[in-house]
C-alpha cells in the first residue's frame, strides 16, 4: 500500500481563499433561514448563490485548481475505460446469479447435513 501525501494549504492567500469561501457559503445557508418570511424561491436563491459563490472562490486557491486538474483527469479517464456490450453485462449477470443459487443450495444442504448429524446422531433427538 502506497503512502498518500497529506496535502495542506501553505500560503497566507489560500488560507484566507478557503476561509472567504467557507464565509460565503455559511452566509448563503444564515440567508436562507434570515428571509423565513420571504418565498421559498428567495430562500433557495440565497442559499444556492452562497454555495455557488463559495465554491468558485474555493476553486481560485492552490487546492481548488489541483482539485480541477484532478477532475479533468478523472473525467479523461472515464472516457478510456471499455464498457462491455449489453450481451456481455447480460451474461456476466446470469452466471453471478447462477453462482448465488448453487452457493444458496449447497449452505442449505450443509446447514441441513449438521443438523441432522448433531442433533439426530449426537443428540439422539428425533
Amino acid at each position: 500500500m502506497a503512502n498518500s501525501p497529506v496535502e495542506t494549504v501553505r500560503t497566507t492567500s489560500d488560507k484566507l481563499l478557503l476561509l472567504l469561501a467557507a464565509v460565503l457559503v455559511v452566509l448563503g445557508v444564515a440567508a436562507f433561514y434570515a428571509f423565513a418570511l420571504q418565498s421559498f424561491y428567495v430562500r433557495l436563491g440565497a442559499l444556492i448563490a452562497g454555495v455557488a459563490l463559495g465554491a468558485i472562490v474555493a476553486l481560485m486557491s492552490q487546492s481548488g485548481k489541483r482539485f480541477l486538474a484532478f477532475a479533468k483527469d478523472a473525467y479523461r479517464e472515464v472516457g478510456k475505460v471499455v464498457w462491455p456490450t449489453r450481451k456481455e453485462a447480460t451474461q456476466t449477470t446470469a452466471i453471478v446469479f447462477a453462482f448465488v443459487v448453487v452457493m444458496a443450495l449447497y449452505l442449505w444442504l450443509t446447514d441441513k447435513v449438521i443438523e441432522w448429524s448433531v442433533f439426530s446422531l449426537i443428540l439422539g433427538w428425533k
